[in-house]
């Protein structure tokens, strides 16, 4: 199926989002949308398939003027969206979720369970996963409820499938199995427009890639023919430098340690230790209990045994409230359900975690906290119209910085950070880089836990990598590669 779109204009609430886009899909390729977080691609997409209504402009799909007024008229003609934003009723199973709206009958009327199910089998083939139809998706991973997600789109029989962010949440295997779905699609035909900041992904599955930047048309490439430091230029307009900033730190003592850290079923004798100035990365596949070990830590998961000591002191976590007043910060991993208040105002969040800076004898002073949501926002960066807009006016990139900005002003001795810079663009990322330097450079001991490998082996000083609630095993910086990580990663042991 060709899709043509042609002078695009699109504004909310008098604020230019698109201005004269375009964007054009062969038949049967697959082809990257790219641009920073906020340039418009979602918009587009969702003018595509009748979320939105565009102002003016021409959408032509093989050839013929179209307008669809909601998703289900673009479904019927072939065109399903996945969101990023996983669409999951969490109480329901996966063949429920599967099939909603969508149910077989037989011929009284009744749901033909056994047909569904022999449907939902022949779909999670396809894609390989290994998931029991009968399982409560609220029980399945984030990767998982994503690869549901996918397979879903697949029953509708989809001619253009556009996929927002989809690896986001994948493991490498994952992603992998996706991959082979792509191009196994692509060979039938269907075409795929491929929405990601991830640039390694672009090169090795997409034929073409388009450019946003600021809502507008920048222009389109043959993946072949272009590079990384030419799309990046495009999208932010200028040239970003090395991906991974330097960082010339002299490491301290050691500052926080846990010893023995154990959680039924979950992990067990997790011991280890960073210094002031460093960056301990956390590698490891999806499910292998990374991001359990940091909840664990920060009170948030209880039934942990072993023990946590900063400065050599022995501290006690039965709560997150316990862990930041001894002075522990974390970026989760989902910033829209645990690291924001969507529905507040960047005011609100900044004050968040730093009340006492804000109040006096229990009355929070205004003055005051303006004062630091403005310095947050200038600290690191916020692209809003000032402290008091919704956090869910934001785009991903600018959400993440007001996270950051919370617990920066906090002044944490120990930063967790997992999945820092997911659903972030290229520009985005190099900001929350630079901001996790000048964090360790004022001597915080930062632990990152990470899915993308490359970032893992940019910023890390150290790496420990976990394997299925145990340590596989500690790479130095000087030594690290991918090889050795996913050996670590996968139960191997490294000689030497």
């Amino acid at each position: 199926m060709q899709v043509v779109m042609r002078g695009i204009n699109k504004s909310f609430s008098g604020n230019a989002v698109l201005k004269n886009c375009g964007f054009s899909l062969d038949d049967g390729e697959i082809h990257a949308l790219m641009g920073e977080n906020g340039a418009g691609k979602s918009t587009l997409m969702k003018i595509l398939t009748g979320v939105y209504t565009k102002d003016s402009g021409n959408i032509l799909v093989d050839g013929k003027e179209v307008s669809y007024k909601n998703p289900q008229e673009a479904e019927k003609d072939g065109i399903v969206f996945i969101h990023q934003e996983l669409n999951v009723l969490y109480d329901l199973t996966v063949e429920e979720n599967m099939f909603i709206g969508k149910e077989i009958h037989n011929k009284f009327g009744i749901c033909d369970t056994k047909a569904m199910r022999k449907e939902v089998n022949r779909i999670l083939d396809i894609l390989g996963i290994k998931i029991d139809p009968a399982c409560v998706m609220e029980d399945l991973s984030v990767g998982q409820q994503q690869m549901i997600e996918i397979a879903k789109a697949l029953m509708l029989d989809a001619k253009v499938l556009i996929m927002d962010e989809p690896t986001a949440a994948l493991t490498e295997s994952e992603t992998n199995i996706l991959f082979d779905v792509i191009r196994s699609l692509k060979q039938k035909g269907v075409s795929i427009i491929y929405i990601s900041h991830r640039m390694e992904e672009i090169f090795e599955l997409c034929d073409r890639v388009t450019i946003l930047r600021d809502g507008e048309y920048i222009g389109t490439k043959n993946v072949g023919q272009t590079d990384i430091s030419e799309l990046v230029k495009m999208m932010i307009g200028r040239e970003i430098g090395e991906r991974y900033p330097e960082r010339n730190v002299k490491l301290g003592e050691v500052l926080f340690e846990v010893k023995n850290l154990c959680h039924d079923k979950v992990f067990k004798n997790i011991s280890f230790t960073v210094r002031a100035g460093e960056v301990l990365g956390v590698a490891g596949l999806m499910g292998a209990g990374r991001t359990e070990i940091m909840q664990s830590i920060f009170g948030n998961m209880p039934g942990m045994s072993g023990q946590i000591f900063l400065d050599g002191k022995e501290i006690h976590i039965k709560s997150p409230l316990d862990a930041i007043k001894n002075g522990l910060g974390f970026i989760t991993e989902d910033r829209k359900i645990e690291g924001l208040m969507l529905e507040d105002s960047i005011r609100k969040n900044i004050s968040l975690v730093n009340l006492k800076k804000i109040s006096r004898n229990g009355v929070i002073n205004t003055g005051d906290e303006i004062s630091l949501s403005n310095k947050g926002i200038k600290d690191v960066n916020i692209k809003c119209l000032g402290p008091d807009d919704l956090c869910k006016s934001l785009s991903g990139g600018n959400q993440q910085k007001v996270v950051f900005a919370k617990w920066i002003f906090s002044n944490p001795r120990v930063l967790i950070l997992d999945e820092p810079t997911r659903g972030v663009d290229v520009g985005a990322k190099k900001e929350i880089y630079n901001l996790i330097n000048e964090m360790v450079e004022k001597g915080v001991a930062v632990i990152m836990v990470s899915s993308e490998l490359p970032e893992v082996l940019g910023m890390s000083d150290r790496i420990m990598v976990i394997h299925e609630g145990e340590i596989g095993g500690f790479i130095d910086k000087k030594d690290a590669n991918q090889e050795k990580i996913m050996i670590l990663a996968t139960g191997g042991t490294l000689n030497g």
